[in-house]
């Protein structure tokens, strides 16, 4: 085999995931190994060169075929220098991982946060595929996202471009306080997080929902109930699809992207959350903006991470 490859490494708090792909976006192998935060950062930097080189290894690519790393991880990074300024979730602070890889591996080394990489895999292999301008929203604890344009990660003069999560989108007397500390944030509302505040608040409330019978009230129940026609988890549902809705006619009118890709735990929940976004981003939104404009759920999963990370060699 001739061909280059690429491996994009996802490293989070408990596990770093690997995988090669190809020069088209084709993951091909992937390899999984436990991140050790707890043993410090030498050892997770050790466990990265590991990993990546046993995947290379039970591989049918040879070493010298491999052009680059890419990694993403949740938290702040400094793109430019390599450098993640500070990952919590790894214990990470002011670490220069790229200079770091690139030492040990011999290999240049590329990095980004994770709701960027994970942009870029679905723009290079997923939804987004053949797409050069797009943005990428990340439903789950949070709001997301990630801005491709002219296919590659758009970054902003400081690296924050694509905090999507903190559009300012719901009135006043509606907004609570959101984990940034402002207040009317899509994520306060769309996320998963925001979808079970607002189920238990009804529930509190004595509004009449089976959601009252649920033990263990998650975003998947509450869908659950709005497609059997539950009219409290219909209402919750609508509001959580009317802001991202809201949200998409803003990022419109600035950025004017063909296709906005949904991903996440909460993308899950099918049509009756993207018919009603679809709905309300024809309402807000010019007409000559939304024309060709299509909202689709992501394609990679859990594997958008690992493709976006080995992309941005290519892609960015």
């Amino acid at each position: 085999m001739s061909e280059n490859i690429y491996v994009g490494v996802d490293l989070g708090g408990t596990a770093i995931k690997v995988g090669i792909c190809n020069q088209e976006g084709q993951l091909l192998l992937t390899h999984e190994g436990p991140t050790e935060t707890e043993k410090g950062t030498q050892v997770v930097i050790d466990n990265i060169e590991k990993y990546v080189r046993e995947i290379v290894e039970k591989s049918p690519y040879e070493w010298d075929q491999l052009v680059g790393v890419g990694a993403g991880v949740a938290g702040f990074t400094n793109v430019v220098e390599g450098i993640i300024v500070l990952a919590p979730n790894i214990g990470f602070r002011d670490v220069p991982i790229r200079s770091l890889l690139e030492e040990r591996i011999g290999k240049p080394v590329k990095i980004d946060n994770d709701a960027n990489v994970a942009a870029l895999g679905e723009a290079w292999s997923g939804a987004g595929r053949g797409i050069d301008n797009c943005v990428c929203y990340t439903l789950g604890t949070g709001v997301g996202g990630g801005i491709i344009l002219n296919g590659k990660i758009y970054q902003g003069f400081s690296g924050m471009a694509g905090e999507i999560g903190h559009i300012s989108v719901v009135p006043d007397l509606e907004a609570i306080q959101c984990g940034c500390g402002k207040k009317g944030c899509v994520e306060t509302v769309s996320s998963a997080t925001g979808i079970i505040r607002m189920a238990k608040d009804a529930v509190e409330r004595g509004d009449r929902t089976v959601l009252s019978n649920v033990e263990t009230i998650n975003a998947k129940a509450v869908f659950d109930a709005a497609k059997a026609g539950d009219e409290v988890a219909l209402r919750i549902v609508n509001r959580a699809a009317f802001y991202l809705g809201k949200s998409m006619s803003a990022v419109a009118a600035v950025l004017n992207p063909e296709v906005f890709i949904v991903g996440g735990g909460v993308s899950y929940a099918g049509d009756i959350l993207f018919n009603e976004v679809r709905e309300v981003f024809a309402k807000f939104t010019p007409e000559p903006l939304q024309r060709g404009v299509s909202i689709l759920p992501a394609q990679l999963g859990n594997n958008a991470g690992i493709v976006g990370a080995a992309g941005l060699h290519l892609r960015s």
